[in-house]
């Protein structure tokens, strides 16, 4: 039998009777469902809450299927709507909880109540809808729940957060002082807009700091790159989650620090935290940085012991993207193969991937069969199939794609595209259609497209096309000592030594010194043969 509930209808004070607590997955949700209509128990208003419940907060996945359910309910009650509303703004399409906050307003026989507008409020903030929030905030003062605790402090968030954060602070200066989570809000909302100055004024001033706060601003110091405030702050946190520890981890990467940012992890595993999927999305993406492939596999192994069966769309295209980076194709391909969804992220990685590394008609051929599935390239797509073009000396069909960036996809090129056409026909020889190429471009060619054109003149021994490129690309750059070491050899390629010489000459008379060579050594172990970063 299903325990019926008492009278309070807060979706924070639900309680789960034993059969809904066994309820954990989408499949035994649909079980129980069946046994409640054959049973008659779907006619109990009790049993219909408790099973919305379930559904849209408590089975991960299954809110498609309570959203379905709710609509056929023919007059739900305001817990439910709450229910449904709550499971909504939480989901990651919270344009749900919006669709149905308006629905509930306009007509249906449940009106909103305390608990329904910090649901609908904190759908608003994730959407970034200002302009529908204000509403909201209008129809609480009007209804008079703007005195309530809740419904304050998620105004308080709301405007801090999309809002207006003078607002937010006179809401939090006329009653809010009292709370941690007023202050918690007014002070995020400080640091995501940018404003860490007074968000760690307020952060000093809190009579307590739960660990929000602390999490907001060493997140906030992660974010900006100011990495050695944001440690000390994480070292002098009482306590710490997985939220802190993600917040240091991506600021590591996001600053370039990767090797620290693993070292972080470590940190992470000895103390008994576990990760979860921001964490290690944060380190495969430091893993790709790297480029060690030792490094990336070790993660790889972790990511098995912490995720069971398949990893998901998200952590699969990084693991496909990590492979890629590192030079292991054929592992890129296997977590390609193996994965159940993919979405356009997961194609790109995977033909760039193949195009890098030289296998340029895998590369074309993957992109051909994305076409066929109906999946509409973009940008970043066509960046790899114009590279795999470029390796594989194709020409013709090269510009046809470029071509039909424009006229069928709609893709604008922007730097990277011609730069890669300009790479192809370089590659190719076609020097002169090449210089056409970059004299019709809709936009100004930087000195990698000059530079482009100079080692394709020097690689045909072309030295009156040479001598245009390097002028052009010193009039952008001129203090890049390697640039006028490519002229000069173009030079010497061709036993010039006389415009060698004045190569030679126009580097010292501006002050442009060649760098001393060197040879970089991977040391991927210690003297103690024990890898130097073991995850």
């Amino acid at each position: 039998m299903i325990r019926k509930r008492t009278n309070d209808r807060s979706a924070n004070r639900q309680q789960r009777s034993p059969l809904w607590r066994s309820c954990t997955s989408l499949r035994s949700l649909k079980q129980i469902h069946a046994t409640l209509i054959v049973k008659g128990f779907i006619s109990d208003p009790s049993a219909v809450r408790e099973f919305i419940f379930a559904a849209a907060v408590a089975v991960p996945g299954a809110l498609g299927y309570a959203l379905k359910v709710f609509g056929q309910i023919p007059q739900p009650d305001t817990f439910t709507w709450n229910t449904v509303i709550r499971g909504a703004a939480q989901s990651l399409n919270p344009q749900n909880a919006v669709s149905l906050y308006v629905k509930m307003e306009n007509g249906a026989s449940s009106r909103p109540d305390r608990f329904t507008f910090p649901f609908a409020l904190k759908a608003c903030t994730k959407l970034r809808l200002a302009q529908l929030g204000l509403c909201v905030h209008g129809r609480i003062v009007k209804i008079g729940f703007d005195s309530n605790t809740n419904v304050r402090n998620t105004l308080i968030y709301f405007h801090a957060n999309c809002g207006e954060l003078g607002v937010a602070r006179e809401l939090f200066e006329a009653s809010g002082k009292a709370e941690v989570v007023a202050w918690s809000a007014l002070t995020a909302g400080y640091a995501r807009r940018g404003e860490l100055g007074i968000a760690r004024e307020l952060f000093d001033e809190m009579p307590v700091k739960d660990l929000v706060s602390w999490n907001v601003m060493i997140t906030g110091y992660a974010k900006r790159g100011e990495m050695e405030k944001a440690r000390r702050l994480f070292d002098q946190a009482p306590q710490r989650d997985v939220v802190t520890w993600n917040a240091m981890i991506a600021g590591y990467v996001l600053s370039n620090c990767n090797n620290k940012a693993l070292d972080m992890f470590k940190e992470m595993r000895l103390v008994g935290e576990t990760p979860d999927e921001v964490t290690l999305l944060s380190l495969l993406s430091a893993c790709a940085e790297l480029g060690d492939l030792e490094i990336g596999m070790q993660m790889h192994h972790s990511i098995q012991e912490f995720v069971q069966g398949d990893p998901g769309t998200l952590l699969g295209n990084a693991l496909v993207d990590m492979y890629a980076k590192c030079g292991s194709i054929e592992r890129a391909l296997n977590i390609f193969f193996s994965m159940k969804q993919r979405d356009l992220s997961t194609w790109n990685s995977v033909i760039g991937g193949l195009a890098f590394h030289g296998h340029a008609e895998r590369s074309i051929s993957l992109f051909e069969e994305m076409l066929k599935l109906s999946i509409s390239p973009d940008e970043i797509t066509l960046v790899g199939v114009l590279i795999a073009c470029s390796h594989a000396g194709k020409v013709k069909e090269g510009k046809q794609y470029f071509k039909l960036m424009r006229e069928k996809y709609g893709i604008k090129p922007n730097i990277r595209h011609y730069g890669c056409m300009v790479d192809l026909l370089g590659r190719a020889g076609l020097l002169e259609e090449a210089f056409e190429f970059v004299e019709k471009m809709e936009i100004a060619p930087n000195a990698i497209i000059w530079r482009t054109l100079l080692g394709a003149c020097r690689n045909h021994g072309d030295v009156e096309l040479g001598k245009i490129a390097s002028e052009k690309l010193i009039s952008v750059r001129h203090d890049e000592s390697g640039d006028y070491v490519l002229l000069s050899n173009l030079y010497a390629l061709k036993e010039d030594w006389s415009g060698a010489e004045k190569v030679r000459k126009s580097m010292d008379d501006n002050g442009i010194m060649k760098g001393i060579g060197f040879s970089l050594i991977d040391e991927a172990d210690d003297d103690d043969g024990v890898p130097a970063h073991s995850v």
